[in-house]
């Protein structure tokens, strides 16, 4: 199925297709009908599932369709404040055609940073993305003016309460009014899940996913490298090898047209594919990559999903995908049918993080191949360290532009 079939708003559908969207995850397929439907939701989905996007779309559409007043109609409630940033950052790109607002409130600031939280809340906006400790502090300040909340989510429940946020939920909880829409999603279904689900959630539909692996056939690699080491090592590898057919993700349109570009110019049989182009184009440009007339096909993650095409040899993750089921999708267009195939991924410092996690949602580690002498000195595989020294920086950016 595709996303028209939600139903969703076509607001929302402009901003689904912005994101080179088309098909829906698991979880975003079976979540989407039921928080439509207006169910309480317990989900069992690991992050990489595409979890976010499952609860944010029927949310948005839900409040789109209501009367717009600038009351808090939604509260999201996270573990920690990057998971907080992050949230925001993905509404702000899908719900960008719907004009609704959101605000992301979380601990580790300074007095002006809460001053400015304090702000945006009176003021009033229809989507709060928080922290518990945080919210609990403007709750108990009287800054928010939660009367009209008719939606909650609790997202990543079983962290929260490894980390001891158990009575701060429940405090938040007991701040909201009784008739809501209430949205439970956890990685594991320990005991205590299960009790707070008992207390909170009314006749909730109960769903399970769990990230799909890739096929055993598939040889999984990848290079530790700087960011301007990407382009001359694609055309080292694709010089190697020598492969019939080859197909480059890249996590943006302009990813995808340098690097064509830069191919071009070394003489490859190469063409792209991303949202820039129209559909008689996509569709001239995937014939000749199955007919073979095309070697190497370089896209965005428009076609890491239903794309039917055996016999491509090589995938290539130019850029680290944002979560594991966007790898698993990518690296699965290879080793179809009986035919095995390689799947390689370049990682820059700053995508150290996001690799390692989904390695962890694997359960294994990707063979990290030796860079040839020739392209240079390469960065080491650390990815805790490149993880929180970039969470630092995000966070530092994301004040600096602060919007409300």
């Amino acid at each position: 199925m595709n996303f028209t079939e939600f139903g969703l708003d076509q607001r929302l559908l402009e901003g689904i297709d912005a994101f080179g969207y088309e098909t829906p995850t698991p979880i975003q397929e079976k979540v989407i009908p039921v928080i439509l439907n207006g169910n309480d939701l317990i989900a069992s989905a690991q992050t990489g599932t595409g979890k976010t996007a499952a609860f944010l779309l029927p949310l948005i559409n839900k409040i789109i369709s209501e009367e717009q007043d600038n009351d808090i109609k939604a509260l999201i409630i996270v573990p920690t404040r990057e998971l907080a940033v992050q949230i925001e950052q993905h509404m702000e790109g899908i719900a960008y055609f719907a004009h609704i607002g959101s605000i992301s409130v979380y601990g580790g600031g300074d007095g002006v940073a809460f001053s400015r939280e304090q702000f945006a809340l009176k003021q009033g906006t229809e989507i709060v993305i928080c922290t518990p400790g945080r919210m609990i502090s403007h709750l108990n300040m009287g800054d928010v003016n939660i009367s009209e909340l008719k939606y909650l989510v609790l997202d990543e429940a079983d962290r929260m309460l490894d980390m001891g946020f158990n009575d701060d939920i429940m405090k938040i909880i007991s701040f909201l009014p009784k008739e809501r829409q209430t949205l439970l999603f956890s990685a594991t279904m320990p005991t205590k899940i299960r009790q707070i689900a008992r207390k909170i959630l009314i006749n909730p539909i109960e769903i399970n996913i769990a990230l799909a692996k890739p096929p055993e056939k598939i040889k999984q690699e990848a290079y530790i490298v700087y960011n301007s080491q990407k382009i001359p090592l694609v055309s080292h590898i694709l010089s190697e090898k020598k492969l019939r057919s080859v197909l480059v993700f890249c996590s943006t349109k302009q990813g995808v047209k340098d690097l064509t570009r830069e191919l071009k110019r070394a003489r490859f049989s190469v063409s792209e594919i991303h949202s820039d182009l129209e559909q008689s184009e996509r569709e001239k440009v995937l014939l000749n990559f199955k007919n073979r007339t095309l070697n190497i096909l370089v896209a965005t993650d428009i076609l890491s999903r239903g794309i039917d095409i055996e016999d491509i040899d090589l995938v290539i993750n130019y850029d680290v995908p944002n979560d594991g089921e966007d790898y698993v999708h990518r690296i699965g267009r290879t080793a179809r049918a009986e035919n095995n195939g390689i799947a390689i991924t370049l990682i820059s410092e700053k995508e150290q993080g996001k690799f390692s996690e989904i390695e962890s949602l694997l359960g294994k580690e990707v063979s990290k191949m030796i860079v040839p002498a020739r392209f240079g000195k390469t960065p080491k595989y650390n990815p805790q360290k490149n993880k929180q020294t970039n969470n630092h920086r995000n966070f530092s950016k994301n004040k600096r532009n602060y919007r409300w």
